[in-house]
């Protein structure tokens, strides 16, 4: 007589071998260094080549490369405060959200592989951001979106690293959710 109510009716995933988990964190570590990478490019190139807040149109009606420099936290809050120290807390701040993603990838994220791309991403941004502050005292934003006459913020590449890491991990949560019964 069988017991089919004691066997699973979805195969179970055998875990990672250690050496597989080391070659996931090397290319996860590549991954995010190329963003790094790509995104400090990038803000030199717009350092180099456009003057603050002047504009190269890239696709007329919708998108323009435009200099400026961001002062205060994501989406431009804070950039109109004005406050001793603004620079250095800021910095600290954006410092104790990557020590703060760090953790939590460590600890809770990385079982799947969106997961894994949601922290690569997020982290890999907040590298590229927390460069230009420490390094300026501003973060270089110069990707100018638009519509009629509608501007996103400015933004960049590890903005945009961010953005669609966060995406990722949202997406992680809803998925894994389903999942699980």
């Amino acid at each position: 007589m069988s017991n089919d109510a004691a066997t699973p009716s979805t195969p179970t995933q055998a875990a990672p071998t250690p050496a597989a988990r080391a070659a996931l964190r090397w290319s996860d570590a590549a991954a995010a260094a190329a963003i790094v990478v790509a995104d400090q490019v990038t803000k030199a190139i717009v350092l180099r080549e456009l003057p603050l807040h002047d504009s190269v149109t890239v696709i007329p009606g919708m998108l323009n490369f435009t200099y400026v420099q961001n002062t205060g936290a994501a989406f431009g809050m804070l950039n109109s405060a004005d406050f001793p120290g603004k620079t250095l807390v800021l910095t600290a701040l954006a410092l104790l959200a990557l020590v703060a993603i760090g953790i939590y990838a460590i600890r809770f994220a990385g079982e799947t592989r969106l997961a894994r791309v949601g922290i690569t991403l997020i982290f890999a941004g907040a590298i590229g951001n927390l460069i230009d502050r420490a390094r300026l005292g501003f973060v270089v934003d110069f990707v100018d979106a638009y519509w009629s006459g509608w501007h996103f913020w400015a933004f960049n590449v590890a903005d945009a690293a961010i953005t669609v890491g966060a995406i990722a991990l949202l997406l992680d949560v809803v998925v894994g959710a389903r999942d699980a019964s």
